[in-house]
């Protein structure tokens, strides 16, 4: 298709992982299929009356770690004049982060926002699986303590984590006879007023905590995430191993079930985790994982996201 103009809204460049982040490898793929590429940060956006735009430099990237990328003159970008952006600034979904959705809203779908942001903001990770719950592990959410301890006290082993945190940060692994979490639940509600999710724990977990990258609701590969000696928690971020992994049955199953509501909600790019036979997280508001697949799997999941990225444009277009 004819070349697209592309704003990419994430962190700092500089601050990346070129080996790991995702964002960077779809920047790579836009690239090399003729994409111009925009990169700002969500701090300089400005709405002002009807007009979106960002304080942004156009970008070239290359996979050379110390020179990845190069900036062009710093310019006030009509958001609404790009084709796509690209919502990838991390976590936590906070309301800096719910106001950003608020204002692409204002241009989607005429520019075609990545994922969409009012599905986003209706669906926080930890939230959006709730609808799911044949599918996960007992699972609570409260703001409740006492609720909290009897949760605990009915699965003995569990793991509480922050309802809208993000790379293993605040999960905590407590065990029947732990002594820690009443400090804990009073730790967490004297800083916050958002409510703790409570999971049964997985011993399966050991085995690795499994994330699967789907595309418009379709699987296209897996990484297992594998937790290193004396830690609960799976997360790269934290020190687990990336192994290859390859789909289930139970694995199939899992997207088979909610792969159609994310195509119907415009969640293109989509990261969920399966620990054992269960479904913990459905990650979309800066999914990761596609360079370790495609690493392990020789394939190219970025070319996968932007194929469906390019189908989703021309028929806007085609609709307008």
């Amino acid at each position: 298709m004819a070349p697209l103009n592309v704003a990419v809204q994430m962190d700092p460049l500089g601050s990346i992982n070129i080996d790991t982040d995702s964002t960077f490898a779809l920047m790579l793929e836009a690239q090399a299929r003729g994409h111009a590429l925009w990169h700002y940060e969500v701090r300089y956006l400005t709405l002002e009356g009807e007009r979106l735009t960002a304080r942004a430099h156009p970008c070239v990237v290359r996979r050379e770690r110390g020179n990845h990328y190069s900036f062009g003159a710093e310019e006030i970008l009509d958001l609404a004049g790009m084709d796509v952006v690209l919502m990838r600034q991390d976590p936590p979904f906070d309301l800096a982060y719910i106001t950003a959705t608020h204002l692409l809203e204002r241009i989607h779908p005429n520019t075609l926002v990545v994922n969409d942001p009012r599905s986003v903001r209706n669906a926080p990770e930890k939230i959006l699986v709730t609808h799911f719950p044949d599918l996960m592990p007992p699972t609570l959410i409260s703001w409740d303590a006492d609720r909290i301890r009897e949760f605990w006290a009915r699965y003995g082993d569990i793991v509480i984590k922050p309802l809208y945190g993000a790379g293993g940060a605040g999960v905590f692994r407590i065990r029947p006879d732990d002594e820690n979490l009443p400090a804990l639940l009073e730790m967490h509600f004297s800083r916050s007023r958002e409510p703790l999710m409570a999971q049964r724990y997985e011993p399966s977990v050991r085995r690795g905590d499994k994330r699967i990258v789907l595309v418009d609701g379709e699987p296209i590969g897996a990484v297992n995430r594998v937790p290193i000696a004396g830690e609960a928690r799976a997360n790269l971020h934290v020190g687990g191993r990336a192994e290859k992994a390859t789909l289930s049955p139970r694995d199939r199953e899992i997207c088979a079930r909610i792969g159609p509501l994310l195509r119907e909600q415009g969640l293109v790019f989509v990261g969920i985790d399966v620990i054992g036979d269960y479904l913990t997280e459905i990650n979309v508001t800066s999914p990761t994982g596609i360079q370790e697949i495609a690493r392990f799997d020789g394939t190219n999941p970025a070319a996968r996201i932007w194929d469906c990225i390019e189908a989703r444009v021309r028929r806007q277009k085609q609709g307008s």
